[in-house]
């Protein structure tokens, strides 16, 4: 049986140096490491990381296809696909992700379920946290991308077409809070045990904190899809950054939101209270740029920006990941903070356990030398 420390690592949890306990590839305890010097049933130091982090793999809550595969087009013959996807997503730093079905017909949605539930990972990859609807209860206004012909009502109803058999699937809901008109809706699916997250919206900041007192949780990608902050209208955004129980998902591209905004929301949030990083990646994430289809159009990715022949903007190709080196190359947080916002925000904004001894195998081990560089570092 293999016994050995990690010492003198930092984590994103905790402050000071940690030396890790090993045995059998899991985390059987983590100390001090001035403790652990004076131990005398301290097992042999393997590796000393010299103040390296070491953190859990990336939670991607919002990611739409990966490889070419979008995932609304998910079928009961993409298993090989999803394997192939979940280990390049592993190899990408990713732990785990929510696969994300945009706006659809509702028998696409359904069929994608279908193959979601029907499939079989494999052991050693990137799992699946549950899926993530955005849409297709949305304000037409801010649809964005997601076509209008298959925008619906907010109502209880809708929802139960829309999750079939599959609500136990679901992890995750964007909706607009101002399309439902007293249906109870929203109480229906924090029921279910589904998060909801507020998003495509021009929900005024009274009907946001409605909608929080109801129970949503989370905001879809900031400032993304609904007004910017107003000094005298602050919406949904406002209203969501001053709420302690709400997390927001946010996209470091650079295009999505310009650095300077994001430092005032990562001031007005505390620097890293209720932010996590998202991808919002779309199907051609591992592929060169070019123009690519989506749904019945095509969008074209250009330095990893997807846009409609319209310039609409639709996403990005650029991994969770990269989010982090943004953030340190915008010099807006410390590695501490952008590990935790890739790592440990997401995973408390769907209650995933972020305690480190819960790493299966492998952790991800950041250069404090060279900020933005990881590898898997097996246990």
């Amino acid at each position: 049986m293999s016994r050995y420390r990690l010492s003198h690592a930092r984590l994103p949890q905790t402050e000071g140096l940690q030396d890790l306990w090993i045995e059998s590839q899991r985390i059987r305890a983590i100390v001090p490491s001035d403790r652990s010097d004076v131990d005398p049933d301290a097992p042999p130091i393997k590796l000393d990381l010299d103040g390296d982090f070491l953190s859990l793999g990336g939670l991607d809550l919002q990611i739409n296809g990966a490889l070419g595969l979008a995932f609304p087009d998910v079928t009961l013959d993409s298993g090989e696909m999803l394997n192939t996807i979940n280990q390049f997503l592993w190899d990408q730093g990713v732990d785990a992700y929510c696969p994300t079905i945009v706006t659809a017909a509702q028998d696409q949605i359904q069929t994608a379920l279908a193959g979601f539930a029907a499939f079989k990972p494999q052991p050693n990859q990137a799992t699946i946290a549950g899926i993530h609807l955005e849409g297709p209860f949305l304000n037409p206004a801010k649809r964005g991308a997601h076509p209008q012909e298959h925008i619906l009502p907010l109502t209880i109803e809708q929802i139960k077409r829309v999750l079939g058999d599959y609500a136990s699937l679901v992890k995750i809901i964007t909706l607009a809070p101002e399309m439902e008109i007293g249906t109870g809706a929203i109480d229906y699916l924090i029921n279910l045990g589904i998060t909801v997250s507020l998003g495509h919206s021009l929900a005024t900041a009274e009907q946001a904190k409605q909608a929080f007192d109801q129970g949503a949780t989370m905001v879809t990608h900031a400032f993304n899809a609904m007004p910017s902050l107003h000094h005298r209208t602050p919406g949904l955004l406002g209203a969501a950054i001053v709420n302690p129980r709400v997390t927001c998902g946010f996209i470091a591209d650079g295009e999505h939101i310009r650095p300077l905004m994001l430092d005032i929301l990562m001031r007005a949030s505390e620097y890293d209270r209720g932010l996590f990083l998202v991808s919002d990646a779309l199907s051609p994430l591992g592929l060169p740029d070019g123009q690519y289809p989506w749904d019945s159009r095509t969008i074209q990715v250009t330095r990893g920006t997807a846009r409609l022949p319209d310039g609409t903007l639709s996403g990005t190709t650029l991994g969770l990941l990269v989010g982090v080196e943004n953030m340190m190359k915008w010099k807006l947080c410390d590695l501490k903070q952008a590990i935790a916002m890739a790592t440990i925000t997401p995973r408390t904004a769907i209650q995933w356990n972020t305690d480190l001894t819960q790493a299966k195998g492998s952790v991800l081990q950041w250069s404090h030398h060279q900020p933005g560089l990881w590898k898997r570092l097996t246990l």
